[in-house]
């Protein structure tokens, strides 16, 4: 299944991790870039 979570904040991220573990192929999206590139360079944003 496809996923888009829209946050990157506790809840979204988490969920987010949480169904990619199950096997689904997520996407997330956020409008701070700051937090986009954390996530792009493998660090957490939260």
């Amino acid at each position: 299944m496809k996923i888009a979570m829209v946050g990157t904040g506790y809840v979204g991220l988490v969920s987010g991790v949480c169904f990619s573990d199950f096997g689904h192929e997520v996407v997330c999206v956020d409008k701070d870039p700051r937090k986009l590139d954390m996530l792009e360079r493998g660090e957490v944003p939260i």
